[in-house]
């Protein structure tokens, strides 16, 4: 028995950004007690790309959230070097085939108000840290306001946050991780219909950049501008972003009337962590290292995994068989296609070799239907087609050469600072 309880939930959810709303929505809905703690007042702003593919809005769907107020977008627009081609979302797997640009500070205040309307207890402004038996189980949470004792803890707080650190989700010293920044600036096309991302970039001085920048329009008179870079811990300290997104922007400033960019955000996306459960606990969304590598695109996945934690809880699976049954749900749905987009994002740190595999792929219109599919992960393993069996047979190439990438990749993005 755990002494010191003030209160008691059923749930604790530790984050209301978009995985802890997800979750605590979720739950709540299916007759669960939850408590959601943030360490931050309601109308916060967090770094983002804002973008969201056809993923996340089957997800917005799932959770009742009307996205129709913000931008939509019906494509994806590829630009490598001199060349640049447009493709509309599939519609397939279930996924429509629309997405959307919403400001985060936007995007986390409507799904808090969700959970919050779903009947979830929010408690704002507090830092909270877990709690755990003697035996090592999450048994609740202290917070400035008492101790709350909870028969699940979910971590949404966020990647590298110190309550992900203190259970074990940090990153492998040998993983990798992306690193981005992103501004917002005036636009004169801020209503384009497609996300932009740019591969294959080059500064000023035709020196190769280890990364791929994005313009997102925002429907408003602005746009968000950012560029992310795959790093590991011996390149890391050595980029400055900063310097990366002034070149890219300077790059598009006339293709897309670009004003002069507000105060830019950094940010780190660790893309697989060491551990994403524990006795008593589930992290989900960042804080399980749950980013596609190939975009760093995270909120869908956030979201997702806080409904496969209420799921599984909800689902009889019980306080401790809970955290088994979310990781095996995990291993089964994402960890196939990371791992192959892992591989694949170490492409990008290779200008030539993505040269010629661009060329190849921006022939026609079905090849880039294909890098739209994959780049969203709009995937059906339940009905695989051509997509899916071209990223199969895709990660076992990769992952043949796997080694000589990261090695080459490193050199590559070392050259730059």
């Amino acid at each position: 028995m755990w002494d010191g309880v003030s209160v008691r939930y059923d749930v604790a959810v530790i984050g209301a950004g978009p995985g802890g709303s997800a979750a605590a929505t979720h739950l709540a809905r299916g007759g669960a007690r939850v408590v959601l703690v943030d360490r931050a007042a309601r109308g916060r702003d967090k770094s983002c790309g804002d973008g969201l593919t056809p993923r996340a809005m089957h997800e917005f769907a799932r959770l009742g959230y009307d996205p129709t107020p913000y931008h939509r977008t019906d494509g994806l627009r590829i630009v490598a070097r001199e060349r640049q081609r447009e493709v509309r979302w599939p519609e397939r797997a279930g996924f429509p085939g629309c997405g959307s640009v919403i400001r985060r500070v936007d995007l986390d205040a409507g799904l808090l108000d969700l959970a919050i309307a779903a009947g979830a207890d929010l408690r704002e402004r507090s830092e909270a840290t877990v709690v755990r038996d003697d035996r090592g189980r999450a048994v609740g949470v202290d917070t400035p306001d008492g101790r709350i004792g909870a028969d699940l803890v979910v971590v949404a707080a966020g990647a590298g946050s110190p309550v992900a650190a203190s259970l074990g989700a940090t990153r492998p010293r040998s993983g990798v991780q992306g690193l981005a920044i992103r501004a917002y600036a005036p636009s004169t096309r801020s209503t384009d219909r497609h996300l932009e991302a740019s591969l294959a970039v080059r500064d000023a001085e035709g020196r190769a950049m280890p990364g791929y920048g994005w313009v997102f329009p925002l429907g408003d008179g602005s746009v968000n501008i950012g560029f992310g870079v795959l790093s590991t811990m011996r390149t890391e300290g050595r980029l400055n972003l900063r310097n990366l997104l002034g070149q890219y922007a300077a790059s598009v400033r006339n293709a897309w009337g670009l004003g002069e960019l507000e105060r830019s955000w950094a940010w780190r996306l660790p893309m697989e962590v060491d551990r994403r459960c524990g006795p008593g606990w589930v992290a989900v969304g960042d804080a399980a290292g749950l980013v596609n590598p190939c975009n760093g695109e995270g909120i869908d996945y956030a979201m997702e995994s806080g409904r496969i934690a209420a799921e599984v809880f909800l689902g009889g699976a019980g306080p401790d068989g809970t955290a088994a049954a979310y990781e095996a749900v995990l291993a089964a749905r994402f960890d196939p296609f990371f791992r192959t987009a892992r591989r694949f994002a170490h492409v990008i740190a290779r200008p030539r070799l993505l040269d010629v595999l661009l060329g190849g792929a921006m022939v026609s219109d079905a090849t880039m239907r294909l890098v739209a599919a994959v780049l969203g992960n709009i995937l059906d393993d339940e009905h695989p087609r051509f997509a899916e069996f071209s990223v199969r047979a895709g990660g076992a190439v990769l992952g043949a050469t796997e080694r000589l990438w990261r090695r080459d990749g490193d050199a590559a993005a070392a050259e730059l600072v």
